[in-house]
């Protein structure tokens, strides 16, 4: 599976951006997809989860009520919704997928368990 992000780029605080990531796949149907993000020198941190046909989602409690993770009818798409963004917002984000079956909110939101990422779009809050 090969991913590819899009969407990023540079906002105000309180700005929107919607980040996209496309699968190779026909079909992401049985797989975890995340969205991961880092700055330099940080460990990658999990912040948006869900489980394709979407009946689990998870999300960072950094996050939690300004970020939206939602899949497309195809279920080859997955995108980040960011609303009310914060210069602490500002990193790299990648995403990733894992053929997992069940995974716990917390495995859900590590690095670890994904095998398969994006090369990473930059998102830069500031004013």
């Amino acid at each position: 599976v090969q991913l590819a992000e899009s969407g990023g780029g540079s906002v105000q605080p309180v700005g929107s951006l919607r980040l996209s990531c496309t699968a190779s796949c026909d079909t992401l149907n049985g797989h975890y997809m995340a969205w991961f993000r880092q700055v330099p020198d940080q460990e990658r941190d999990g912040i948006a989860s869900i489980f394709i046909p979407g009946d689990r989602v998870y999300y960072a409690d950094s996050v939690k009520g300004r970020f939206t993770i939602s899949q497309d009818k195809d279920n080859r798409m997955v995108d980040l919704e960011m609303n009310d963004l914060k210069p602490e917002d500002t990193a790299m984000y990648y995403c990733a997928a894992a053929a997992v079956p069940i995974m716990t909110a917390k495995q859900a939101l590590r690095p670890g368990p994904y095998n398969y990422w994006g090369q990473g779009t930059q998102v830069t809050v500031s004013s």
